[in-house]
């Protein structure tokens, strides 16, 4: 029996480029162009099932990520950033039928610039303070919560986690575990609200063979990048993301 796969060429157009820069994304380089796959497959289905045919190549990009920085997380953040990370799914599987996607996306869009213009605009001190864990707290559930709605967890988490000035590879490991765990607590959730049916998943399959290439590309150049440059790229991603996401939410 033929699997019922998406046959049209527009949605692969995007979908091949999509799953690449989600897989280089996966390994900590370029961190913030993850949170455009979404975005782009949106451009040919909707958003919730452009999260669908995600979830598989999520899964083997989160087991390789953390297959490759198994030594180099920083556990004691890690422990504080997963608790609230679930929270945030939990609270986006009571929404999800209710928030309109292109609704969360215009938000953390806004979010993400404004975050960015704060850096930029009136760059921390090297001695100043970590954001505080309150701080740490709102923002790692909100990150839950928009990845769980469209994958798009890394803007709000990052605006915590890039302060606390950790190393590319500390970052980077850290960062794979959290969100493997988080993207697998979204599974049950999807499974209920119906968006794991055979058409997003064959689909998915079909991309799968892809995700290894991205995400080996970013730890070769995460383990030889400058933290410097590592960090600009990051924002740039985030720059292109908030610039997306903002479109799609306001101009829906």
């Amino acid at each position: 029996m033929d699997l019922p796969i998406i046959n049209d060429w527009h949605f692969y157009a995007v979908a091949v480029p999509a799953v690449l820069m989600l897989g280089v994304s996966k390994s900590g380089f370029g961190a913030g162009f993850g949170s455009l796959a979404v975005p782009l497959l949106a451009l040919a289905v909707t958003v919730p099932q452009a999260a669908a045919i995600l979830m598989p190549v999520l899964l083997l990009m989160d087991l390789l990520g953390i297959a490759a920085f198994r030594r180099d997380f920083d556990r004691s953040l890690l422990y504080f950033l997963i608790p609230f990370g679930l929270v945030g799914t939990l609270i986006g599987t009571v929404l999800f039928r209710v928030l309109p996607p292109h609704t969360v996306a215009g938000v953390v869009g806004v979010f993400t610039l404004l975050f960015l213009a704060q850096r930029l605009l009136f760059p921390p001190r090297s001695d100043a303070p970590p954001p505080s864990k309150t701080t740490g707290a709102v923002l790692t559930a909100i990150g839950g919560f928009t990845s769980f709605i469209a994958h798009a967890g890394g803007p709000p988490v990052n605006a915590y986690v890039i302060p606390l000035r950790l190393t590319p590879v500390a970052y980077t490991a850290t960062l794979a575990y959290f969100f493997f765990v988080v993207n697998l607590s979204k599974w049950l959730p999807y499974a209920w609200l119906g968006l794991l049916d055979w058409r997003n998943m064959a689909t998915s399959l079909v991309l799968l063979p892809i995700a290894p290439l991205g995400v080996w590309l970013g730890i070769r150049i995460a383990r030889r990048i400058d933290a410097a440059w590592f960090y600009r790229f990051v924002y740039l991603g985030m720059l292109l993301t908030g610039l997306k996401l903002s479109w799609d939410g306001f101009s829906a």
